[in-house]
């Protein structure tokens, strides 16, 4: 299993390698990950084994880092061939993110089958390059043929993780796991993993108004954020009503705890959130490729299965908008009744079959 660098990549093949596990007991798991980058920690997490590449892509900020991006390709390139050699695999499978380029191309290169999933609604370089070797590209949405060969896609949503899809956690329980009230609605706000500087930056202007109006907060704030005046913003009346940390590592309890949730429109965050049917409001990152996060936050506006904030606007509106869905019960109800009616739970078992019943049918043939 190969690739990372952010949530959106890690959670699904996370997703995918529990299942696989599931569906084959004896089957071994090795993940690549890139080191330094948060798969390192997250996956040893969930129960997996993995290796890190020094690797690292082209950084457009300052051309000056990029002076010894060649020799990191080549020594990542030299540590693939290594782990390839004492590992084994009879198969590889690549999700995004720096790592799932090397270790891809070497197994096409040695002609062991290989398995794509691309979560988003527009494809990445790296596996719209590698899909043209790949022996099935599984994607979110339809429409991916202007991307990868129409033969070999097939649509089947996207993984999340089992402890999300799987929750039967009470709300009142996950509530005071954050050590809130369980009388009081609760905002959960996420901006992914590494932070949405918008929605940090709303929700901390606008504390002291949600708090005044009885809300309370779980705020995974991404570590890139610092909080400039949180404290006095809460007084010591409502620290007790706000949870704040970088990141939420059981987060199917902060979804079970909220009623309302802030994030981004990243295609993982979403099929999350339809998962578990909940209203949230959606402030897309406005430098994704092609504007996908725009393009599936209004699919859910479409739907009146979500709200759409624009990230420009974010600062002077998205805590207004917070209060008002807040105050209006039957909005909310509506939005999670058409949520869950998008949510695909399945993804991982469709994924983690078809895996195995095209490595069965090769070795047939061979």
């Amino acid at each position: 299993m190969a690739g990372g660098g952010t949530g959106g990549h890690i959670f699904p093949a996370v997703a995918i390698a529990q299942r696989l596990q599931q569906e084959d007991p004896d089957l071994e798991i090795l993940f690549i990950g890139a080191r330094g980058k948060m798969e390192m920690e997250r996956v040893p997490q969930a129960g997996f084994r993995i290796e890190g590449l020094d690797i690292a892509g082209f950084n457009r900020s300052s051309l000056i880092k990029n002076i010894g991006l060649p020799f990191k390709l080549v020594r990542s390139w030299m540590q693939v061939r290594r782990i390839f050699r004492d590992f084994q695999p009879d198969a590889a499978v690549g999700v995004g993110g720096y790592s799932s380029f090397p270790v891809l191309k070497y197994a096409q290169q040695k002609g062991i089958p290989t398995f794509i999933h691309e979560s988003n609604s527009f494809a990445g370089k790296a596996n719209i390059m590698l899909g043209r070797a790949a022996a099935r590209i599984y994607v979110a949405v339809d429409g991916m043929e202007k991307f990868f060969p129409a033969d070999r896609i097939r649509v089947t949503g996207n993984p999340v993780r089992q402890a999300i899809s799987s929750a039967s956690l009470r709300r009142e329980d996950a509530i005071r796991h954050f050590g809130l009230d369980p009388s009081w609605p609760v905002v959960l706000s996420v901006g992914g993993s590494l932070g949405a500087q918008s929605i940090n930056e709303a929700i901390e202007e606008g504390l002291h108004r949600m708090l005044a109006e009885g809300l309370q907060l779980i705020w995974q704030t991404g570590k890139r954020y610092q909080m400039k005046n949180t404290g006095r913003e809460m007084g010591s009346a409502h620290v007790q009503s706000v949870w704040v940390a970088p990141f939420i590592s059981e987060m199917e309890k902060a979804y079970a705890a909220a009623d309302i949730i802030v994030s981004r429109a990243g295609a993982m965050a979403i099929s999350e959130i339809t998962v578990m049917g909940k209203p949230a409001i959606f402030v897309p990152y406005p430098f994704a490729a092609e504007d996908h996060q725009g393009a599936n936050a209004r699919k859910m506006v479409e739907k009146k299965a979500g709200w759409l904030i624009a990230d420009k606007d974010a600062r002077e509106h998205l805590v207004t908008a917070v209060l008002a869905l807040s105050a209006a019960p039957e909005e909310q109800a509506e939005i999670r009744r058409n949520a869950a009616a998008l949510a695909i739970r399945d993804a991982d078992t469709v994924v983690a079959k078809d895996i195995l019943k095209t490595l069965e049918e090769r070795n047939r043939l061979s």
